[in-house]
């Protein structure tokens, strides 16, 4: 390998840290869990339901003067974000979202989000004048129709921790499928609880991410649990902990090298690719990084405690059986 980040011959004692790392796990994982029922996730169009409309922002139209005509117009929170096109000569876009409005007389939830999106859509018209006026696009969600989103985005996530479990069961033993689901749950609350934190949009987008954290995080853990099973097979008598060692030791470059070139990419598109993508390429950003430490100190910590079948234990003797002379 023309380009190493990690010795060839290294023997840093992983599993003497992992009492360490489990207390580090077990916080952040408590504080995940606070800040999701604490503060909650900013939950976007797709699964809070509203509006958003998009609308090409004039230098003379500030972002108070957009909230505050639309302010009048809509119940409930009026957020408005700039943002900034492609291209070289791209104008700044305002991007209004309002939160699902109340229905009135026979209207339904769909009919009142409509009408709302019209009279929001004409005053900015009013605002910023009808010859420079542009909107880009315009979206809503009923509340009926975002449930069911939210639902479905945590079926699917279930779904991929249940499948990854009985694959790995198959691939190795059921201590590796408990080491690398319990790695899988640790990345996924995390992820979530770092949402909470920041403020960040929770969308569908933002779950299509989760379930490339997952995936991410189950390559970089087969690849460790295969370099253990072949370990511990060649070194049968020597204790499982420095196995595990050994193992992490000689995939250590690999990942290094892996998740690097991953996230320059990742911090390329959080930094230039506007706030359309942020929320995502932040989402794999930080999971990334919690995979590569989880796939180390709780999937491989898991599977040191509960033990593996090393094919070491001594075949049973049949009574009466004297061999072949």
């Amino acid at each position: 390998m023309l380009l190493r980040l990690w010795p060839e011959k290294t023997k840093v004692s992983f599993m003497s840290l992992r009492f360490v790392a489990l207390i580090i796990s077990v916080v952040a994982l408590l504080a995940s869990a606070a800040m999701l029922t604490t503060r909650g996730l900013n939950l976007g169009i797709d699964f809070a339901g509203g509006a958003v409309i998009e609308v090409d922002k004039p230098e003379d139209i500030s972002a108070d003067m957009i909230r505050s005509t639309v302010t009048g117009l809509v119940t409930g929170d009026v957020q408005v974000n700039s943002a900034r096109g492609t291209g070289p000569n791209a104008p700044e876009i305002a991007v209004v979202r309002f939160e699902p409005q109340p229905p009135v007389g026979d209207e339904t939830p769909d009919e009142a989000q409509n009408r709302a999106g019209d009279e929001v859509g004409a005053a900015l018209r009013d605002l910023i004048g009808a010859d420079r006026y542009n909107e880009r696009s315009r979206a809503s969600v009923g509340p009926k129709v975002s449930g069911e989103l939210f639902r479905s985005g945590i079926i699917a996530l279930t779904v991929a921790l249940g499948l990854m479990m009985v694959y790995i069961s198959f691939r190795f033993q059921w201590q590796y499928a408990l080491g690398a689901v319990a790695a899988l749950f640790h990345d996924v609350i995390l992820t979530m609880g770092m949402f909470a934190l920041t403020g960040f949009e929770f969308n569908l987008a933002t779950i299509a991410a989760l379930l490339t954290i997952v995936g991410y995080s189950m390559n970089d853990t087969v690849i460790v649990f295969d370099r253990v099973r072949e370990e511990a097979r060649k070194y049968k008598k020597l204790e499982l902990s420095k196995v595990v060692d050994l193992a992490i030791n000689a995939t250590m470059s690999r990942t290094l090298l892996t998740s690097g070139t991953t996230l320059l990419a990742l911090l390329s598109i959080f930094l230039f690719g506007g706030p359309v993508l942020r929320g995502m390429s932040f989402a794999l950003i930080f999971g990334v990084i919690v995979g590569t430490y989880s796939s180390i100190f709780v999937a491989s910590a898991v599977v040191l405690l509960l033990g593996i079948d090393r094919g070491d234990k001594p075949k049973r003797e049949v009574e009466g059986f004297q061999g072949v002379g």
